[in-house]
Protein backbone atom coordinates (compact mmCIF):
# COMPACT_ATOMS: atom_id res chain seq x y z
CA UNK A 1 0.00 0.00 0.00
CA UNK A 2 2.71 2.45 0.85
CA UNK A 3 4.52 1.68 -1.99
CA UNK A 4 0.81 2.84 -4.12
CA UNK A 5 0.67 5.51 -2.28
CA UNK A 6 4.27 6.25 -3.32
CA UNK A 7 2.86 6.17 -6.59
CA UNK A 8 0.45 8.17 -6.33
CA UNK A 9 2.50 11.33 -4.93
CA UNK A 10 4.98 11.00 -7.95
CA UNK A 11 2.05 10.94 -10.61
CA UNK A 12 0.61 14.32 -8.71
CA UNK A 13 3.70 15.92 -8.31
CA UNK A 14 4.07 15.62 -11.95
CA UNK A 15 1.31 18.24 -12.37
CA UNK A 16 3.35 21.60 -11.29
CA UNK A 17 6.52 22.99 -11.09
CA UNK A 18 5.65 23.85 -7.52
CA UNK A 19 4.71 20.02 -6.55
CA UNK A 20 7.91 18.71 -8.44
CA UNK A 21 10.04 20.93 -5.98
CA UNK A 22 7.75 19.37 -2.83
CA UNK A 23 8.23 16.04 -3.74
CA UNK A 24 11.79 16.01 -4.65
CA UNK A 25 13.13 18.00 -1.02
CA UNK A 26 10.70 15.25 0.48
CA UNK A 27 12.35 12.35 -1.77
CA UNK A 28 15.79 13.52 -0.35
CA UNK A 29 14.88 12.36 3.27
CA UNK A 30 12.16 9.74 2.94
CA UNK A 31 12.47 6.39 3.47
CA UNK A 32 9.97 3.65 2.67
CA UNK A 33 7.89 3.35 5.60
CA UNK A 34 8.67 0.62 8.13
CA UNK A 35 5.04 -1.45 9.72
CA UNK A 36 4.96 -0.69 13.84
CA UNK A 37 4.24 -3.58 15.94
CA UNK A 38 0.94 -3.55 17.97
CA UNK A 39 2.10 -0.93 20.77
CA UNK A 40 5.57 -0.30 19.78
CA UNK A 41 4.89 3.58 19.19
CA UNK A 42 4.88 5.29 22.27
CA UNK A 43 6.41 8.87 23.90
CA UNK A 44 7.51 11.61 21.79
CA UNK A 45 10.24 11.90 19.70
CA UNK A 46 13.13 11.44 22.06
CA UNK A 47 15.97 13.01 19.59
CA UNK A 48 14.04 16.04 20.55
CA UNK A 49 14.33 15.97 24.26
CA UNK A 50 13.19 12.99 25.52
CA UNK A 51 10.43 14.91 27.43
CA UNK A 52 7.05 12.77 27.11
CA UNK A 53 3.80 15.07 26.71
CA UNK A 54 1.61 13.52 24.71
CA UNK A 55 -1.17 10.49 25.39
CA UNK A 56 0.00 6.85 26.15
CA UNK A 57 -0.87 5.31 23.09
CA UNK A 58 2.13 7.90 21.31
CA UNK A 59 0.98 10.10 18.63
CA UNK A 60 -2.22 11.69 18.80
CA UNK A 61 -3.24 10.43 14.77
CA UNK A 62 -1.85 7.15 15.39
CA UNK A 63 1.18 8.24 12.92
CA UNK A 64 -1.37 7.72 10.24
CA UNK A 65 -0.18 9.06 6.95
CA UNK A 66 -0.60 12.36 6.21
CA UNK A 67 -0.26 15.48 2.84
CA UNK A 68 3.04 15.85 2.59
CA UNK A 69 3.04 18.85 0.15
CA UNK A 70 5.73 21.29 0.93
CA UNK A 71 4.96 25.49 1.02
CA UNK A 72 5.56 27.16 -2.25
CA UNK A 73 9.27 27.82 -2.98
CA UNK A 74 7.84 32.11 -2.80
CA UNK A 75 6.54 32.87 0.31
CA UNK A 76 3.53 35.05 1.14
CA UNK A 77 4.34 38.60 0.13
CA UNK A 78 4.12 41.40 3.10
CA UNK A 79 4.50 45.27 3.59
CA UNK A 80 7.61 45.99 2.00
CA UNK A 81 8.68 42.74 0.94
CA UNK A 82 10.47 42.52 -2.61
CA UNK A 83 8.66 39.65 -3.66
CA UNK A 84 6.34 39.26 -6.65
CA UNK A 85 3.99 36.36 -6.01
CA UNK A 86 2.77 34.32 -8.75
CA UNK A 87 -1.34 33.97 -8.64
CA UNK A 88 -0.70 29.91 -9.09
CA UNK A 89 1.81 29.37 -5.71
CA UNK A 90 2.25 32.03 -2.47
CA UNK A 91 -1.10 33.35 -2.84
CA UNK A 92 -3.22 30.56 -3.32
CA UNK A 93 -1.18 27.94 -1.41
CA UNK A 94 -1.19 31.25 1.61
CA UNK A 95 -5.53 31.46 1.55
CA UNK A 96 -6.84 29.54 4.53
CA UNK A 97 -10.62 29.34 4.14
CA UNK A 98 -12.58 31.32 6.59
CA UNK A 99 -14.21 29.10 9.25
CA UNK A 100 -11.22 26.85 9.25
CA UNK A 101 -8.91 30.05 9.90
CA UNK A 102 -11.29 31.17 12.15
CA UNK A 103 -11.72 28.54 14.45
CA UNK A 104 -7.63 27.86 14.95
CA UNK A 105 -7.85 31.87 16.05
CA UNK A 106 -10.30 31.21 18.40
CA UNK A 107 -8.32 27.88 19.47
CA UNK A 108 -5.34 30.51 20.14
CA UNK A 109 -7.77 32.82 22.11
CA UNK A 110 -9.27 30.20 24.40
CA UNK A 111 -6.00 28.67 25.28
CA UNK A 112 -4.58 31.85 25.57
CA UNK A 113 -6.78 32.63 28.29
CA UNK A 114 -6.67 28.97 30.42
CA UNK A 115 -3.24 28.24 29.45
CA UNK A 116 -1.41 31.54 29.06
CA UNK A 117 2.23 30.21 29.64
CA UNK A 118 1.64 27.83 26.70
CA UNK A 119 2.33 30.65 24.47
CA UNK A 120 -0.02 28.36 20.99
CA UNK A 121 0.52 30.09 18.24
CA UNK A 122 -2.39 29.65 15.77
CA UNK A 123 -0.17 29.26 12.76
CA UNK A 124 1.32 25.67 14.13
CA UNK A 125 -2.38 24.81 14.00
CA UNK A 126 -3.09 26.21 10.54
CA UNK A 127 0.39 24.13 9.53
CA UNK A 128 -0.71 20.86 11.18
CA UNK A 129 -4.21 21.45 9.57
CA UNK A 130 -2.43 21.51 5.96
CA UNK A 131 -0.63 18.67 6.52
CA UNK A 132 -3.27 16.71 7.57
CA UNK A 133 -6.14 17.67 5.92
CA UNK A 134 -5.38 20.26 3.64
CA UNK A 135 -7.37 22.99 5.79
CA UNK A 136 -9.85 20.74 5.60
CA UNK A 137 -10.11 19.81 1.99
CA UNK A 138 -9.91 23.15 1.20
CA UNK A 139 -12.00 24.07 3.41
CA UNK A 140 -15.45 21.75 2.64
CA UNK A 141 -17.20 22.27 5.70
CA UNK A 142 -20.90 23.92 6.86
CA UNK A 143 -21.70 26.90 8.27
CA UNK A 144 -21.41 25.49 12.12
CA UNK A 145 -17.87 24.26 10.91
CA UNK A 146 -18.15 20.74 10.47
CA UNK A 147 -16.87 18.37 7.61
CA UNK A 148 -19.04 18.37 4.62
CA UNK A 149 -18.51 14.89 4.58
CA UNK A 150 -16.56 12.47 6.93
CA UNK A 151 -12.32 12.60 6.91
CA UNK A 152 -10.77 9.27 7.18
CA UNK A 153 -7.61 7.69 7.60
CA UNK A 154 -6.86 4.55 6.26
CA UNK A 155 -7.46 1.55 8.75
CA UNK A 156 -4.56 1.24 11.14
CA UNK A 157 -3.86 -1.96 10.78
CA UNK A 158 -0.47 -2.97 10.82
CA UNK A 159 -0.06 -2.83 7.45
CA UNK A 160 2.51 0.17 6.66
CA UNK A 161 2.08 2.01 9.80
CA UNK A 162 0.70 1.47 13.20
CA UNK A 163 -1.79 -0.98 14.29
CA UNK A 164 -4.31 0.24 16.43
CA UNK A 165 -7.47 -2.13 17.06
CA UNK A 166 -10.85 -0.67 16.94
CA UNK A 167 -11.09 1.40 20.26
CA UNK A 168 -14.90 3.40 19.61
CA UNK A 169 -17.11 0.56 18.15
CA UNK A 170 -16.57 2.47 15.02
CA UNK A 171 -18.95 5.76 16.54
CA UNK A 172 -16.34 8.14 14.89
CA UNK A 173 -14.76 6.37 11.99
CA UNK A 174 -17.01 3.67 10.97
CA UNK A 175 -14.56 1.04 11.71
CA UNK A 176 -15.34 -1.85 14.27
CA UNK A 177 -11.99 -3.77 13.12
CA UNK A 178 -9.20 -1.25 13.62
CA UNK A 179 -9.12 2.58 14.41
CA UNK A 180 -8.69 5.45 11.51
CA UNK A 181 -7.82 8.87 11.95
CA UNK A 182 -10.74 11.03 11.94
CA UNK A 183 -11.72 14.77 10.94
CA UNK A 184 -10.08 17.87 10.02
CA UNK A 185 -6.70 17.51 13.05
CA UNK A 186 -7.14 13.86 12.23
CA UNK A 187 -7.32 12.64 16.03
CA UNK A 188 -7.60 8.79 16.80
CA UNK A 189 -11.11 7.60 18.33
CA UNK A 190 -8.93 6.97 21.60
CA UNK A 191 -7.29 10.14 21.70
CA UNK A 192 -10.27 12.34 20.69
CA UNK A 193 -11.59 10.24 23.48
CA UNK A 194 -9.31 12.36 25.93
CA UNK A 195 -8.92 15.20 24.55
CA UNK A 196 -11.77 16.06 22.25
CA UNK A 197 -13.59 19.60 23.44
CA UNK A 198 -16.75 21.47 22.42
CA UNK A 199 -15.30 24.68 21.11
CA UNK A 200 -18.53 25.96 18.65
CA UNK A 201 -20.98 25.21 22.19
CA UNK A 202 -23.38 22.97 20.38
CA UNK A 203 -23.24 20.43 22.93
CA UNK A 204 -21.08 17.98 21.38
CA UNK A 205 -17.35 17.19 20.67
CA UNK A 206 -16.50 16.48 17.29
CA UNK A 207 -13.39 15.34 15.48
CA UNK A 208 -15.39 16.35 12.05
CA UNK A 209 -15.64 19.89 14.08
CA UNK A 210 -13.09 22.48 13.07
CA UNK A 211 -13.67 24.77 15.81
CA UNK A 212 -13.77 21.61 17.59
CA UNK A 213 -10.70 19.64 17.02
CA UNK A 214 -8.52 22.67 16.47
CA UNK A 215 -9.14 23.50 20.50
CA UNK A 216 -8.25 19.42 21.29
CA UNK A 217 -5.55 20.07 19.29
CA UNK A 218 -4.46 23.24 20.87
CA UNK A 219 -4.79 21.33 24.21
CA UNK A 220 -2.84 18.53 23.20
CA UNK A 221 0.16 20.38 22.17
CA UNK A 222 -0.04 22.60 25.13
CA UNK A 223 0.14 19.33 27.25
CA UNK A 224 2.83 18.72 30.01
CA UNK A 225 3.69 22.21 30.83
CA UNK A 226 4.85 23.38 27.42
CA UNK A 227 5.77 26.71 26.41
CA UNK A 228 5.76 26.92 22.10
CA UNK A 229 7.76 29.92 22.13
CA UNK A 230 10.82 27.55 22.98
CA UNK A 231 12.01 25.75 19.60
CA UNK A 232 12.72 22.31 21.56
CA UNK A 233 9.17 22.41 23.25
CA UNK A 234 7.48 22.77 19.95
CA UNK A 235 9.52 20.09 17.95
CA UNK A 236 8.26 17.49 21.43
CA UNK A 237 4.50 19.19 20.91
CA UNK A 238 4.74 17.93 17.06
CA UNK A 239 6.34 14.63 17.25
CA UNK A 240 3.96 14.04 19.89
CA UNK A 241 1.44 14.10 17.10
CA UNK A 242 2.95 12.66 14.92
CA UNK A 243 6.73 10.59 15.45
CA UNK A 244 8.58 11.31 12.63
CA UNK A 245 11.16 13.87 12.02
CA UNK A 246 9.57 14.37 8.21
CA UNK A 247 6.25 14.94 9.63
CA UNK A 248 8.58 17.44 11.93
CA UNK A 249 10.22 19.34 9.07
CA UNK A 250 7.04 19.39 6.94
CA UNK A 251 4.78 21.03 10.00
CA UNK A 252 8.06 23.59 10.65
CA UNK A 253 8.02 24.73 6.86
CA UNK A 254 4.51 25.37 6.69
CA UNK A 255 4.32 27.09 10.41
CA UNK A 256 7.41 29.45 8.87
CA UNK A 257 5.01 29.83 5.63
CA UNK A 258 1.94 31.02 7.65
CA UNK A 259 4.22 33.15 10.07
CA UNK A 260 5.34 35.53 6.75
CA UNK A 261 1.58 35.72 6.11
CA UNK A 262 -1.72 35.05 5.13
CA UNK A 263 -5.13 35.67 3.84
CA UNK A 264 -8.53 34.90 4.55
CA UNK A 265 -10.46 32.97 1.66
CA UNK A 266 -14.10 31.57 1.25
CA UNK A 267 -14.84 28.32 2.35
CA UNK A 268 -14.49 25.15 0.11
CA UNK A 269 -11.80 27.71 -2.06
CA UNK A 270 -8.84 26.82 -0.36
CA UNK A 271 -6.03 24.72 -2.40
CA UNK A 272 -7.18 20.80 -2.38
CA UNK A 273 -3.96 18.55 -0.83
CA UNK A 274 -2.65 15.85 -3.13
CA UNK A 275 -2.22 12.11 -2.11
CA UNK A 276 -0.93 11.36 1.53
CA UNK A 277 2.58 9.52 2.04
CA UNK A 278 3.17 7.34 5.14
CA UNK A 279 5.57 9.07 7.68
CA UNK A 280 8.75 7.20 8.67
CA UNK A 281 8.41 6.75 12.37
CA UNK A 282 11.11 7.82 13.86
CA UNK A 283 11.89 5.30 17.02
CA UNK A 284 13.56 2.62 15.46
CA UNK A 285 10.91 -0.16 14.16
CA UNK A 286 10.62 -3.72 15.31
CA UNK A 287 11.04 -6.19 12.67
CA UNK A 288 8.05 -6.36 9.87
CA UNK A 289 5.84 -9.38 9.43
CA UNK A 290 6.50 -11.33 6.01
CA UNK A 291 3.07 -12.11 4.52
CA UNK A 292 3.63 -16.28 6.11
CA UNK A 293 3.16 -14.68 9.23
CA UNK A 294 6.52 -14.71 10.42
CA UNK A 295 9.57 -12.14 11.14
CA UNK A 296 12.27 -11.66 8.50
CA UNK A 297 15.50 -12.85 9.89
CA UNK A 298 18.59 -10.98 10.89
CA UNK A 299 20.88 -11.17 7.66
CA UNK A 300 24.02 -12.86 8.69
CA UNK A 301 27.29 -11.27 8.99
CA UNK A 302 28.79 -11.50 5.01
CA UNK A 303 32.19 -13.18 4.78
CA UNK A 304 35.30 -11.46 4.52
CA UNK A 305 35.69 -13.53 1.48
CA UNK A 306 33.19 -14.76 -1.37
CA UNK A 307 32.87 -17.97 -0.68
CA UNK A 308 35.37 -18.23 2.36
CA UNK A 309 34.86 -17.97 5.96
CA UNK A 310 36.19 -15.30 8.45
CA UNK A 311 39.49 -15.95 9.35
CA UNK A 312 40.53 -16.68 13.08
CA UNK A 313 41.94 -13.43 14.90
CA UNK A 314 45.75 -12.73 14.05
CA UNK A 315 48.36 -13.68 16.51
CA UNK A 316 49.06 -11.00 19.28
CA UNK A 317 52.71 -10.55 18.05
CA UNK A 318 53.90 -12.15 14.77
CA UNK A 319 55.20 -15.48 15.62
CA UNK A 320 53.92 -16.29 19.11
CA UNK A 321 51.36 -18.15 17.80
CA UNK A 322 49.19 -17.06 20.12
CA UNK A 323 46.06 -15.62 19.86
CA UNK A 324 44.36 -12.91 22.34
CA UNK A 325 41.89 -14.06 24.37
CA UNK A 326 38.20 -13.69 24.01
CA UNK A 327 37.21 -10.85 26.04
CA UNK A 328 34.57 -11.67 28.39
CA UNK A 329 31.02 -9.77 27.27
CA UNK A 330 29.85 -7.34 29.97
CA UNK A 331 25.92 -8.19 30.82
CA UNK A 332 24.43 -5.16 29.84
CA UNK A 333 22.58 -3.23 32.17
CA UNK A 334 18.88 -3.18 32.43
CA UNK A 335 16.57 -0.42 31.36
CA UNK A 336 14.61 1.66 34.04
CA UNK A 337 10.91 1.15 33.09
CA UNK A 338 9.63 4.41 31.88
CA UNK A 339 8.32 6.72 34.08
CA UNK A 340 4.18 6.91 33.42
CA UNK A 341 2.62 10.03 31.94
CA UNK A 342 0.72 11.44 33.92
CA UNK A 343 -3.31 11.66 32.32
CA UNK A 344 -4.03 15.20 30.82
CA UNK A 345 -6.91 14.98 33.86
CA UNK A 346 -4.13 14.69 36.54
CA UNK A 347 -2.08 17.13 34.54
CA UNK A 348 -2.08 21.13 36.11
CA UNK A 349 -2.98 23.27 33.00
CA UNK A 350 -3.30 26.52 34.36
CA UNK A 351 -4.57 29.30 36.78
CA UNK A 352 -6.72 32.13 36.26
CA UNK A 353 -9.00 34.46 37.94
CA UNK A 354 -12.41 32.86 39.88
CA UNK A 355 -14.54 36.64 40.08
CA UNK A 356 -12.02 38.32 42.21
CA UNK A 357 -13.28 42.17 42.42
CA UNK A 358 -11.56 45.17 43.32
CA UNK A 359 -9.22 44.50 46.38
CA UNK A 360 -9.69 47.95 48.48
CA UNK A 361 -10.27 47.98 52.30
CA UNK A 362 -9.27 51.39 54.70
CA UNK A 363 -6.61 51.20 57.03
CA UNK A 364 -7.27 48.85 59.86
CA UNK A 365 -10.50 46.97 57.92
CA UNK A 366 -10.87 43.90 57.06
CA UNK A 367 -11.29 43.64 52.80
CA UNK A 368 -14.19 42.22 51.20
CA UNK A 369 -13.06 40.93 48.77
CA UNK A 370 -11.21 37.62 49.10
CA UNK A 371 -8.40 36.84 46.49
CA UNK A 372 -9.84 33.42 44.89
CA UNK A 373 -8.34 31.48 41.32
CA UNK A 374 -9.73 28.64 39.58
CA UNK A 375 -7.01 25.89 38.28
CA UNK A 376 -7.34 23.93 35.49
CA UNK A 377 -6.09 20.56 33.94
CA UNK A 378 -4.07 19.89 30.83
CA UNK A 379 -7.95 19.78 29.03
CA UNK A 380 -9.18 23.00 30.26
CA UNK A 381 -11.66 20.87 32.85
CA UNK A 382 -11.59 21.77 36.65
CA UNK A 383 -8.78 20.44 38.70
CA UNK A 384 -9.20 19.55 42.51
CA UNK A 385 -6.90 18.49 45.16
CA UNK A 386 -4.02 21.37 43.91
CA UNK A 387 -2.19 23.34 46.39
CA UNK A 388 -2.21 27.22 45.36
CA UNK A 389 0.03 29.52 47.35
CA UNK A 390 -0.91 32.71 48.16
CA UNK A 391 1.96 35.58 48.97
CA UNK A 392 1.28 39.37 50.16
CA UNK A 393 4.01 42.17 49.09
CA UNK A 394 4.44 45.60 50.01
CA UNK A 395 4.76 47.79 52.97
CA UNK A 396 0.84 47.94 54.18
CA UNK A 397 1.46 46.12 56.80
CA UNK A 398 -1.84 44.27 55.48
CA UNK A 399 -1.81 40.39 56.43
CA UNK A 400 -4.22 37.17 55.79
CA UNK A 401 -6.59 36.45 58.79
CA UNK A 402 -4.38 35.08 61.14
CA UNK A 403 -1.48 37.35 61.04
CA UNK A 404 0.65 35.30 58.13
CA UNK A 405 1.90 37.07 54.56
CA UNK A 406 1.86 33.63 52.90
CA UNK A 407 -0.73 30.69 53.27
CA UNK A 408 -1.60 27.47 51.05
CA UNK A 409 -4.97 26.46 50.08
CA UNK A 410 -6.05 23.12 48.53
CA UNK A 411 -8.00 23.63 45.05
CA UNK A 412 -12.41 22.25 45.52
CA UNK A 413 -13.74 20.23 43.59
CA UNK A 414 -14.75 23.20 41.55
CA UNK A 415 -10.99 23.91 41.11
CA UNK A 416 -11.85 27.07 43.03
CA UNK A 417 -9.27 28.33 45.80
CA UNK A 418 -10.19 31.20 47.96
CA UNK A 419 -7.04 32.93 50.06
CA UNK A 420 -8.73 34.03 53.66
CA UNK A 421 -10.10 37.48 54.21
CA UNK A 422 -7.45 40.18 54.01
CA UNK A 423 -6.70 42.61 56.95
CA UNK A 424 -5.60 45.87 55.80
CA UNK A 425 -2.61 47.58 57.98
CA UNK A 426 -2.35 51.01 59.36
CA UNK A 427 -0.01 52.69 56.48
CA UNK A 428 -1.81 53.34 53.56
CA UNK A 429 -0.63 52.36 49.81
CA UNK A 430 -0.59 49.55 47.47
CA UNK A 431 0.53 45.95 47.55
CA UNK A 432 0.06 42.94 45.87
CA UNK A 433 -1.29 39.31 46.43
CA UNK A 434 0.31 36.64 44.41
CA UNK A 435 -1.19 33.16 43.57
CA UNK A 436 1.14 30.32 42.48
CA UNK A 437 0.45 26.72 41.73
CA UNK A 438 2.26 23.83 40.13
CA UNK A 439 5.31 22.89 40.89
CA UNK A 440 7.80 21.78 37.33
CA UNK A 441 6.35 25.20 35.57
CA UNK A 442 4.55 27.33 37.95
CA UNK A 443 1.50 29.18 36.98
CA UNK A 444 1.03 32.63 38.42
CA UNK A 445 -1.96 35.22 38.97
CA UNK A 446 -0.83 38.62 40.63
CA UNK A 447 -3.87 41.16 42.11
CA UNK A 448 -3.08 44.60 42.68
CA UNK A 449 -4.79 45.91 46.08
CA UNK A 450 -4.36 49.23 48.54
CA UNK A 451 -4.91 50.70 51.54
CA UNK A 452 -6.39 53.70 52.04
CA UNK A 453 -6.89 56.47 54.60
CA UNK A 454 -10.02 55.89 57.20
CA UNK A 455 -13.07 57.44 56.95
CA UNK A 456 -15.99 58.77 58.29
CA UNK A 457 -18.90 59.85 56.74
CA UNK A 458 -19.92 62.42 59.30
CA UNK A 459 -18.39 64.95 61.66
CA UNK A 460 -20.39 66.64 64.55
CA UNK A 461 -19.72 69.72 66.79
CA UNK A 462 -19.98 68.42 70.80
CA UNK A 463 -21.41 71.40 72.80
CA UNK A 464 -23.77 74.04 71.30
CA UNK A 465 -22.33 76.84 73.62
CA UNK A 466 -21.41 80.54 71.01
CA UNK A 467 -17.82 80.76 70.27
CA UNK A 468 -16.93 84.76 71.14
CA UNK A 469 -13.49 86.53 71.54
CA UNK A 470 -12.69 89.70 72.14
CA UNK A 471 -9.97 91.76 69.30
CA UNK A 472 -6.61 90.50 69.87
CA UNK A 473 -7.50 88.11 72.21
CA UNK A 474 -8.30 83.93 72.45
CA UNK A 475 -11.48 82.23 72.45
CA UNK A 476 -11.57 80.68 76.12
CA UNK A 477 -13.86 77.52 75.18
CA UNK A 478 -12.34 74.83 73.09
CA UNK A 479 -13.49 73.55 70.25
CA UNK A 480 -14.17 69.92 69.93
CA UNK A 481 -15.63 67.23 67.34
CA UNK A 482 -16.45 63.57 66.45
CA UNK A 483 -16.12 61.79 63.50
CA UNK A 484 -18.39 58.56 63.03
CA UNK A 485 -18.61 56.14 60.07
CA UNK A 486 -21.91 54.73 59.63
CA UNK A 487 -23.05 55.92 63.21
CA UNK A 488 -19.74 54.00 64.73
CA UNK A 489 -16.67 56.26 65.89
CA UNK A 490 -14.20 56.52 63.19
CA UNK A 491 -10.79 57.04 64.90
CA UNK A 492 -7.22 57.89 63.00
CA UNK A 493 -9.54 59.65 60.37
CA UNK A 494 -8.05 62.87 59.07
CA UNK A 495 -9.86 66.11 59.44
CA UNK A 496 -8.98 69.20 57.37
CA UNK A 497 -9.89 72.42 59.60
CA UNK A 498 -9.96 75.55 56.97
CA UNK A 499 -10.93 79.29 58.45
CA UNK A 500 -13.76 79.91 55.16
CA UNK A 501 -15.50 82.92 54.28
CA UNK A 502 -19.25 81.63 53.53
CA UNK A 503 -20.94 78.19 54.39
CA UNK A 504 -20.33 76.37 51.47
CA UNK A 505 -16.28 76.56 52.52
CA UNK A 506 -15.36 77.59 48.79
CA UNK A 507 -13.36 80.74 49.65
CA UNK A 508 -10.51 80.95 52.66
CA UNK A 509 -10.52 83.95 54.66
CA UNK A 510 -7.36 85.57 54.81
CA UNK A 511 -8.55 87.32 58.19
CA UNK A 512 -10.46 86.96 61.33
CA UNK A 513 -10.02 83.89 63.97
CA UNK A 514 -6.66 81.64 63.46
CA UNK A 515 -4.55 78.95 64.54
CA UNK A 516 -0.79 79.24 65.38
CA UNK A 517 2.21 77.46 63.99
CA UNK A 518 4.86 75.82 66.07
CA UNK A 519 6.88 79.55 65.93
CA UNK A 520 3.56 81.26 66.70
CA UNK A 521 2.18 82.67 63.14
CA UNK A 522 -1.44 82.83 62.11
CA UNK A 523 -2.68 80.03 60.19
CA UNK A 524 -5.85 79.63 59.11
CA UNK A 525 -5.61 75.71 57.95
CA UNK A 526 -4.54 72.48 59.63
CA UNK A 527 -4.38 68.89 59.05
CA UNK A 528 -5.85 66.78 61.93
CA UNK A 529 -6.65 63.39 63.05
CA UNK A 530 -9.26 62.13 64.96
CA UNK A 531 -8.07 59.71 68.39
CA UNK A 532 -9.07 56.56 69.52
CA UNK A 533 -13.00 57.57 69.91
CA UNK A 534 -13.41 59.45 66.96
CA UNK A 535 -12.99 62.51 69.36
CA UNK A 536 -10.83 65.44 68.09
CA UNK A 537 -10.20 68.78 70.00
CA UNK A 538 -8.65 71.74 67.94
CA UNK A 539 -5.85 73.37 69.01
CA UNK A 540 -6.65 76.85 70.92
CA UNK A 541 -8.15 79.59 68.25
CA UNK A 542 -7.12 83.57 68.37
CA UNK A 543 -9.13 86.47 67.28
CA UNK A 544 -7.21 89.29 65.19
CA UNK A 545 -8.35 92.94 65.39
CA UNK A 546 -11.20 92.86 63.02
CA UNK A 547 -14.39 91.95 64.49
CA UNK A 548 -17.33 90.26 62.88
CA UNK A 549 -18.84 86.80 62.47
CA UNK A 550 -16.57 84.35 60.68
CA UNK A 551 -16.70 80.45 59.99
CA UNK A 552 -14.43 77.34 60.78
CA UNK A 553 -15.11 74.59 58.22
CA UNK A 554 -13.95 70.64 59.00
CA UNK A 555 -14.00 67.99 56.46
CA UNK A 556 -12.94 64.42 56.94
CA UNK A 557 -12.15 61.18 54.41
CA UNK A 558 -15.55 59.78 53.25
CA UNK A 559 -17.43 63.22 53.09
CA UNK A 560 -18.23 64.38 56.14
CA UNK A 561 -17.95 68.31 57.18
CA UNK A 562 -19.30 70.70 59.70
CA UNK A 563 -19.30 74.26 59.67
CA UNK A 564 -18.94 76.51 63.30
CA UNK A 565 -19.64 79.67 63.48
CA UNK A 566 -16.87 81.96 65.34
CA UNK A 567 -17.53 85.39 66.48
CA UNK A 568 -14.91 88.12 66.98
CA UNK A 569 -16.72 91.54 69.01
CA UNK A 570 -15.66 93.54 71.81
CA UNK A 571 -17.37 93.06 74.90
CA UNK A 572 -20.03 95.35 76.20
CA UNK A 573 -19.29 98.51 77.97
CA UNK A 574 -21.76 98.72 81.10
CA UNK A 575 -22.75 102.13 82.39
CA UNK A 576 -21.16 103.68 86.33
CA UNK A 577 -23.61 102.82 88.98
CA UNK A 578 -25.14 106.00 90.62
CA UNK A 579 -24.20 106.80 94.16
CA UNK A 580 -26.48 108.99 96.69
CA UNK A 581 -25.10 111.71 98.18
CA UNK A 582 -25.96 111.88 101.66
CA UNK A 583 -28.64 114.69 103.10
CA UNK A 584 -26.75 117.09 105.39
Amino acid sequence: MAAHIRRRLRKGATTTAVAAAAVAALAASQAPAAPLAEGAAGGDQQAAGGESGGPEDGAATGNSPYYTDLPPLVTPDRPGSSSNLPAATGSAEAGIPASVLAAYKQAERTVGTTDPACRLPWQLLAAIGKVESGQARGGQVDANGTTLSPILGPALNGQGFALIKDTDGGAYDSDAVHDRAVGPMQFIPSTWATWGQDANGDGRKDPNNIYDAALAAGRYLCAGGRNLAVAADLDRAVLSYNQSTEYLRTVRSWFAYYQRGTHEVPDGSGVLPTAPSTPTPSPTPTPSPTPGGTTSPTPSPSPSKPGGTKPSPSPSKPGDGTTSPTPTPTPPRPTPPPKPTPSPAETFGSLENAGTGPLTATAGGTFEERVSVRARNALGAPMAQLPVTFTITGTTGTLFDGGKKKVTVISKADGTATAPALKAGEKTGEFTVTATAGTNRPRTLTYEASVTARQADKIVRVGDKALVAAPGEKFADAVTVKATHKGIAAPGVAVTATMVKDSLGLIDNDKGPYFKDADGKPLRTLDLTTGADGLLQLPEIFADENPGTYKLRLTTEGGGSVVIELTVQAPEETAPEETETPEA
